[in-house]
Parts: C-alpha cells; sequence; structure tokens
C-alpha cells in the first residue's frame, strides 16, 4: 500500500498568503457604502484594524505572514496531506484522492487560519475586545482560541439553532475565555427587535453578523471579526492549497479537481485559490483544472443564488458586497451544517463563478451524511457536517472516474473533525435527519429586498 500521509517541516511553513485579487479576470466589484459609494477605509475603520483594512483592499500577489502568527501556526501547521487509499478501495475507483485535513488545529478546524492573524493585528493596533458570530461554532472556537493567546476578551454570537445543536462547541468558546450568547440575543437593538417579532427565531448567521458589527461599532476598544466571506479571511485561508501544492510536489502529482464546502466561501477558496494563481499564471498542468465549491442544496447560494449587491449581515450594518445572494433577510433551515448557513458568499468567490473559472454544486443533507459515515469507515476520521459536502462530492467524481476508468487526481479540503457534532450523526442514524427541499418562494421573498444599487 503506497504512503497515506504526506507531511512537511515547520520550515515548509508558508511565508507569504496568496491574494487571488492580483489575477482576477475582472477587477472586484468595490464593497458600497450607505450612500451607494465605495466604502471608505474611515468607514470600515470603525471595526476593524489598519492592517487587515489594507489586506481587504489589496491587490497585491503575495503578503507576508507576521513571524508572530507563524509561530503560532506551528501548533498544527503545516498539517497533513493524506491520500484515502481505503476509500479509494472501497469505491473501486481508479481515481487517486486526497484530502488537506485540517482537524488538526487546537479548534479542531481549518478557522484558526485567519483567527491567530485577525487577534494579531487587532492586538496591534490597540484593540482589547472583539466580538463576532459564528454558526457551527467552527469559528466561534477560533477566535476565542486566537484571542487568548493575544489576551483579547471575545465575545460571540452564536447562531441559536447551533448554540442548542453544539453545546460542546461553546463550551470550548468559554474554556478559551470567550463569551458566547445565543443569537438573537437580548444584547443588541437588533437582537432584541428580532425577539420581540419571534421569540422562537432560530437566528442566522446574518443576524449573529449584526449583532456582533453593531456591538463593534458602538465601542471605542472592540473590533469585529468575521471567519469566512471578506478578501482577508480569504487570503490568510490560502496556506492551506500553497501547503497541499508542496505536498503533491513531493509525490510528483497535481489535481484534476480540487474541492471545498462552501458557506462565505473561506475553506473552499483556501484549498482552490492557489492553484488557480498557477491556472492564471500559464501553467500546463493547471489548464484543465476544475474547481468546485459545494454547497447545501438548502441554502443554495452560489447555485441559484442572484449576483448583485447585498448587504452581508441581516439588519444591513455591513457594507453592500458584489456576490451571489439568496437576499440578506433569507433564513435558511435549521440544517447541522451550521458553517453552511450562509445567504451570501465570498465577493472573490462570487466573481470567479460569475467568470466561470470554478464550478458550484448543490447537495442534500443525507447524501451529505451518507458520504461523512462512508469516509469515516474507510479512513477512520469523523468529518464535521460541513466537510461531508467536500466528501460527497470527492466520492462523486471518484465514481464518475470509475465508470470511465480515468484515473484522476481528486483533491478536497477536509475542513474539520465532527466530534462536537455526533448529535447530528445519532439524527442521522435514527432516522431523524431529514432534507429540506430548496425554498424558492422565501428566496424569492428575500431578494425582493434586495437593495437597489445604481
Amino acid at each position: 500500500m503506497e504512503a497515506t500521509r504526506i507531511l512537511l517541516d515547520a520550515a515548509d511553513i508558508p511565508t507569504h498568503w496568496y491574494n487571488v485579487a492580483a489575477d482576477l479576470p475582472t477587477p472586484l466589484a468595490p464593497p458600497l457604502g450607505p450612500d451607494g459609494h465605495p466604502a471608505t477605509p474611515e468607514q470600515m475603520g470603525v471595526i476593524f484594524p489598519p492592517a487587515i483594512l489594507e489586506q481587504e483592499m489589496s491587490t497585491e500577489r503575495w503578503i507576508a505572514i507576521p513571524q508572530e502568527v507563524r509561530e503560532i501556526y506551528r501548533l498544527w501547521r503545516p498539517s497533513p496531506l493524506c491520500r484515502a487509499v481505503r476509500l479509494e478501495q472501497a469505491l473501486g475507483t481508479p481515481a487517486k484522492i486526497f484530502f488537506k485535513y485540517e482537524g488538526v488545529s487546537p479548534a479542531g478546524s481549518h478557522k484558526p487560519n485567519s483567527a491567530v492573524p485577525q487577534a494579531f493585528y487587532n492586538k496591534q493596533a490597540g484593540i482589547t475586545r472583539l466580538t463576532t458570530e459564528t454558526g457551527a461554532g467552527q469559528w466561534g472556537s477560533s477566535i476565542a482560541f486566537a484571542g487568548q493567546m493575544f489576551g483579547l476578551e471575545v465575545r460571540i454570537y452564536m447562531v441559536k439553532v447551533s448554540y442548542d445543536q453544539k453545546p460542546y462547541r461553546r463550551l470550548m468558546m468559554q474554556t478559551w475565555g470567550g463569551e458566547v450568547f445565543a443569537s438573537p440575543s437580548p444584547h443588541t437593538e437588533t437582537g432584541r427587535r428580532l425577539l420581540a417579532e419571534n421569540p422562537d427565531n432560530p437566528g442566522s448567521l446574518g443576524i449573529a453578523i449584526s449583532e456582533a458589527v453593531e456591538e463593534a461599532a458602538g465601542r471605542a476598544d472592540t473590533n469585529y471579526t468575521l471567519g469566512s466571506v471578506l478578501n482577508h479571511v480569504v487570503l490568510h485561508q490560502s496556506i492551506i492549497g500553497l501547503e497541499a501544492k508542496k505536498q503533491l510536489d513531493k509525490v510528483g502529482l497535481y489535481p484534476d479537481v480540487v474541492i471545498g464546502p462552501c458557506g462565505g466561501g473561506s475553506s473552499f477558496a483556501g484549498i482552490a485559490f492557489p492553484f488557480l494563481a498557477d491556472k492564471a499564471a500559464g501553467d500546463k498542468r493547471a489548464a484543465t483544472l476544475r474547481c468546485v465549491a459545494v454547497e447545501p442544496t438548502s441554502c443554495p447560494t452560489l447555485t441559484k443564488g442572484q449576483y448583485a449587491y447585498d448587504f452581508g449581515d441581516a439588519s444591513g450594518f455591513t457594507p453592500l458586497m458584489k456576490m451571489y445572494t439568496l437576499g440578506h433577510d433569507f433564513m435558511p433551515p435549521g440544517i447541522h451544517a451550521g458553517g453552511l448557513r450562509y445567504h451570501g458568499d465570498s465577493p472573490l468567490v462570487s466573481n470567479l463563478l460569475h467568470a466561470g473559472l470554478i464550478e458550484a454544486a448543490a447537495v442534500p443533507q443525507l447524501a451529505t451524511f451518507e458520504a461523512g459515515v462512508q469516509f469515516a469507515r474507510a479512513e477512520g476520521i469523523i468529518p464535521a457536517p460541513e466537510s461531508c459536502h467536500a466528501i460527497r462530492q470527492a466520492i462523486d467524481e471518484a465514481l464518475a472516474c470509475k465508470a470511465t476508468g480515468e484515473a484522476k487526481t481528486i483533491l478536497f479540503n477536509l475542513t474539520g473533525h465532527g466530534h462536537f457534532d455526533m448529535s447530528s450523526y445519532e439524527r442521522y442514524f435514527s432516522g431523524k435527519l431529514e432534507d429540506f427541499d430548496y425554498p424558492a418562494e422565501a428566496v424569492a421573498t428575500s431578494l425582493a429586498h434586495l437593495p437597489k444599487v445604481g
């Protein structure tokens, strides 16, 4: 049997992040302020430190990773690249399946890749408190961990349905010193208004973002942090794909298809964008490369959303961003992949999809858990529900290879382990988990409320 793990040394941790904004076929549409004009650094500086703003607006191809950040990265990076030999055998496919395993981080997911630099830059700017939102809890636990590394207070608004479904994620945040509230909460004007309208509101990432931004904008000692969507988060996550390229080079392989789960877009971008850099540079190996972002059929932002300017949150506190969206007041069904329950998507991912340089696929909930269980029984790792979306697509790609006899190389991002998601698996095994149909009527209603731009 061939080696199943490809490892790098600590010295191989990348020294720079890759910024795909330098290689876009068409420039990124600028974020807009409340007056309809491009948002200014002064407007965004209310909730972000200067270094983050520079990265958000940068079109430089390579941005140096601070040594202080690289030192903390060494706690878990470089993460392993694994070949799923047993899964290949179970499927009877000629394809080679590789996964980049981000579950080795302290928080058990890819999210600390951005949480650590965000905490570092805020500390550097003299900020003492951070607010954020979290869905399934991977981001909330990661920013709580990063805040602890730099001595920052962290307050986390956790989507209520996930707050109830995933108590151990909440306890992780509290162990690292984070303060966690179910969102919508009584602690912000946004939360109080929504609870008055519906005391049983299950929450959404858009609502939790509104609460976190509202609090950060109202306190000079507090900034806001975001775990996905924005350019600087996508930038930080590029370390995943940069390492994966080095690891595949060690065995003389290059992927035919790169796959990542997609909610806000950071994990897909993290694995895929460094390979798109090769395509932009004219690398012949990347000439036929396919990059596939995989989302839930119940929240199909990329596959059924509208490419338009919209708010990143439910209450309109954020700048307007050009992205694929289901409408900022769309309430996704309470699926167990809480990290994928977001109405919009990364402007960078959206730009590339609109240009036809990447693909998007949507998969139903039961099929993702079926794939996750099949993967766990072959490879031993129990994946997070979000990661199961990438696994589903990877298995389908491998089965297509079985049908055609093609020995393609498939790479996917295993974004985290599912150790704190076992209640979701319990519901799957007991037959209580169900698929949610695409809520076309609800999306149409939400899209009717898109802000008028231009």
